[in-house]
């Protein structure tokens, strides 16, 4: 498998076109510890899109991120396809400046237009599912928008599978505008999606765009045993590594998964960050995992990903070690006993 930026793909069940790895801004002017400052940005910035890249996520939440994009984006607006979220906070101690409800959605639209320095948004996505505003109202809100062509389509992240399905299910009945991406955590650490949210993203007709696809950058192989008593993310001198580490995303698993991409990666003579890349984009719901880079050898290091090729062992090999527990009802319906029950020693094909 041989791609580049401008191999591009339909996002979701919609005609829009988009670059099969999406460059990520969380690390444009936020205040993390970690962001990229100005000139470092917009060489990111002017590389991936110099290289055929044309789909670019942000989000309300990034900091100073879309004030960056706005001017990076001046000149060539048309070309790419700029994607934003909204729910978290923008005012701490305003309960209605975050959250999924109408208020919240409008306001923070507005302010990302002004930010992003645009007239409309390519693709705007539900950060963070709040678990009290009703669907109904998400969607109306949502379609308004597209119908008054401040967003063109619409997507969610972070929300519960049998909550979104039914959303595509209402958005279908009553002709709003349908969901046509989902943006999930997902990696050779964390394939929890697997279990329900990639299956119907695939059926609902869902485009998935998985962020950190380098499980914060633990396959990158930047961790070792050390970083497993790592100080805690909230102390001053919080870094990015520390930070991941406090989280949970370094453990012994992990870390022996990260030594089985390294193996593959010595392999296939790249490097392990290109190889865990890689890996997702092979999942068949994958549309385009988002990258995101600090620094511009990071960056392109991270688009050589599109030239990595396995062999079938490699992928067996990635696949054992990261492995997960399916769960019930998964679990039973793929047993031998269901199998048995209900198709007996028959060879049914058909659409997975």
């Amino acid at each position: 498998m041989s791609l580049t930026l401008d191999t591009y793909r339909l996002l979701g069940r919609s005609g829009l076109r988009v670059s099969p790895l999406a460059l990520g801004t969380a690390t444009f002017g936020n205040e993390w510890g970690w962001a990229a400052d100005p000139d470092d940005a917009r060489r990111l910035f002017d590389t991936y899109v110099e290289r055929g890249g044309n789909f670019i996520d942000t989000a309300s939440g990034y900091g100073g991120s879309e004030r960056m994009l706005g001017e990076f984006t001046r000149d060539r607006r048309e070309s790419l396809v700029l994607a934003t979220k909204y729910t978290t906070l923008r005012r701490p101690g305003d309960p209605n400046s975050g959250g999924a409800h109408r208020k919240n959605l409008f306001a923070s639209v507005e302010a990302s237009l002004r930010r992003l320095d645009t007239d409309y948004l390519d693709l705007l996505l539900l950060h963070v599912w709040d678990f009290t505003t009703p669907v109904e109202e998400i969607l109306r809100g949502l379609d308004d928008l597209v119908r008054q062509g401040k967003v063109l389509y619409v997507g969610m992240s972070n929300t519960p599978a049998w909550e979104i399905s039914r959303m595509q299910a209402i958005a279908d009945l009553r002709g709003w505008s349908p969901l046509v991406s989902l943006q999930i955590e997902y990696s050779l650490i964390n394939r929890g999606g697997e279990r329900d949210l990639m299956p119907m993203a695939r059926t609902m007709g869902l485009g998935v765009t998985p962020y950190s696809p380098l499980g914060g950058g633990v396959l990158s192989g930047k961790y070792s045993r050390a970083d497993l008593t790592a100080t805690n993310p909230d102390s001053a001198e919080s870094t990015r590594k520390s930070f991941n580490a406090g989280l949970g995303m370094v453990t012994e698993r992990t870390l022996d998964i990260a030594d089985v991409v390294r193996e593959v990666a010595e392999e296939v003579g790249h490097t392990p960050a290109q190889v865990a890349l890689a890996w997702t984009l092979r999942n068949p719901a994958v549309t385009a995992p988002v990258i995101g880079a600090r620094t511009h050898e990071q960056l392109v290091g991270n688009l050589a990903a599109l030239e990595v090729d396995f062999t079938a062992g490699q992928l067996a090999r990635l696949d054992e070690v990261s492995a997960i527990d399916l769960g019930y009802p998964h679990d039973v319906l793929s047993g031998d006993h269901i199998r048995n029950v209900t198709a007996g020693g028959l060879t049914i094909e058909g659409r997975r």
